[in-house]
């Protein structure tokens, strides 16, 4: 699953250019999903009155409404957006809009060079949207149009989009030597490797908790595996270099 965002300020093209996108991997046969972030206090989809309100009311934490044509699933909350990625796991691009909190790649919409200059980030590999009708560069980085110009664009898209990085700080993992906002910025700078990312590179213990995969800083692997392997290499049947599967069910561990 590679992940990319859009982000801008309102009526700068954003919708445009993901619409642009979605249908340009579409036709390049990819599976395509999206998230769109919805920046208004009071939005929501279920309706006081509906019945699945209702149910909501009388405390079901989750809700599925099953019509002829679509299926909504309404959680009551919140989620991060890395709880919400791992609903993903089978699509090949989750186009997302509006999400700033996500280490991965960003695509940057923008009216003038002002929008530009107070919203850019490090993470930005494209800047699109309306300033596309007046300039074709910025800096380093090319200004592209989705209009007229999608089969470019999304031919960097497949270049640089990438699983999102996990987000930890330099003093609590820093083994690319930096914090991991940074070395997104520097691989997409050229000046890093995505695998010298050593959690996603070199990720040998997985930790899966109510179906969701948790990132795991080297720190935290290292005791995982010596508590296992201390355990595990003293019981008959245990095979030097073989994987080791363990399953915990249960409330209470």
């Amino acid at each position: 699953m590679k992940v990319i965002s859009v982000y801008g300020y309102s009526g700068t093209g954003k919708t445009t250019t993901i619409e642009n996108i979605i249908k340009e991997l579409k036709r390049r046969r990819y599976k395509v999903a999206s998230v769109k972030e919805i920046h208004f206090e009071g939005f929501t989809i279920d309706q006081e009155g509906t019945n699945t309100y209702r149910h909501k009311e009388a405390g079901s934490e989750l809700v599925t409404a099953r019509g002829y044509t679509e299926t909504d699933i309404l959680y009551q909350e919140k989620l991060s957006i890395q709880e919400i990625l791992n609903l993903y796991k089978l699509y090949d691009y989750v186009i997302m809009e509006g999400v700033t909190d996500c280490n991965c790649p960003k695509i940057l919409t923008a009216k003038t060079e002002a929008d530009i200059t107070t919203r850019i980030d490090g993470h930005v590999f494209i800047i699109s949207g309306r300033i596309a009708n007046e300039k074709s560069t910025y800096k380093e980085l090319p200004v592209m149009n989705s209009l007229d110009n999608i089969e470019e664009l999304v031919d960097r898209i497949e270049d640089y989009a990438i699983e999102p990085l996990p987000d930890f700080s330099e003093t609590c993992c820093g083994l690319c030597g930096t914090n991991c906002k940074e070395h997104l910025k520097r691989v997409l700078q050229g000046k890093a490797l995505l695998s010298q990312c050593k959690i996603k590179d070199d990720n040998t213990i997985r930790l899966t908790v109510g179906n969701k995969e948790l990132d795991l800083v080297p720190f935290v692997q290292n005791i995982l595996r010596n508590a296992v392997m201390g355990i595990v290499s003293e019981l008959d049947g245990f095979c030097e270099g073989s994987d080791i599967h363990i399953e915990l069910k249960g409330k209470s561990i």
